[in-house]
C-alpha cells in the first residue's frame, strides 16, 4: 500500500511539473527587412503576438490598450509608432537611418507593423538593434530576415543579445 501511495504522489508530481512547463509560452517576434532597389528603400515589417504587444504598451505607456478597436486607431498608431521607433534601430551601410512609421494591422492573433527607410541608393550592409518586448520578457526571441534581391540572411536573436549585421 505504501508503494502505491508513493507511486501516486510521484505520478501527480510529474504531471504537475509537466503542466507547469506548458504555462510558459514562447515569446517571439519576427522582423523582415526587404531592400527595394527600384524604390531605393528598406521596407520593414514586424510581427508581434497581439496580447504580448498590448501588454507591453499598457505597461510602458500606462493606459488601456486595445489595438483592434477602430475608434482608438489614431491613439494606438501613436503608441505603436513610439514603441517601435524606440526599440528597433537600423544602420544601412554603416550609417544610422531614421524609420518612417507606415501603420499597423491585426492579423488573427498577431499585429503586423510596417515601417520604411527611404533614400538608400545601394545596400552593402544592414545592422539591426532589436529590443522589441525585451522590457516585458527575459526569454524573448527575435527572428530576423534581411532580404536583398534573391539573397536572404536570417537569424534569431535571443535575449539579452540585441544586434545582427548582414553584409551583402
Amino acid at each position: 500500500m505504501h508503494s502505491v501511495k508513493y507511486g501516486l504522489v510521484l505520478f501527480l508530481f510529474t504531471c504537475l511539473n509537466l503542466a507547469a512547463g506548458t504555462r510558459h509560452p514562447l515569446h517571439v517576434s519576427t522582423t523582415e527587412i526587404n531592400y527595394n532597389a527600384k524604390e531605393k528603400a528598406l521596407e520593414i515589417s514586424c510581427k508581434i503576438f497581439t496580447d504580448d504587444f498590448e501588454a507591453i504598451l499598457a505597461k510602458v505607456y500606462k493606459q488601456k490598450i486595445d489595438l483592434a478597436r477602430p475608434e482608438l486607431k489614431k491613439n494606438m498608431d501613436e503608441l505603436v509608432k513610439k514603441y517601435l521607433i524606440s526599440h528597433l534601430h537600423l544602420n544601412a551601410n554603416g550609417k544610422a537611418v531614421p524609420l518612417d512609421y507606415i501603420g499597423f494591422e491585426i492579423d488573427h492573433e498577431a499585429t503586423n507593423i510596417y515601417l520604411e527607410v527611404g533614400k538608400v541608393s545601394f545596400l552593402k550592409a544592414v545592422s539591426v538593434k532589436n529590443t522589441i518586448l525585451y522590457d516585458q520578457f527575459d526569454d524573448q526571441m527575435s527572428i530576423l530576415h534581411i532580404v536583398k534581391g534573391n539573397t536572404r540572411k536570417s537569424t534569431k536573436i535571443l535575449y539579452p543579445d540585441q544586434t545582427f549585421t548582414a553584409n551583402f
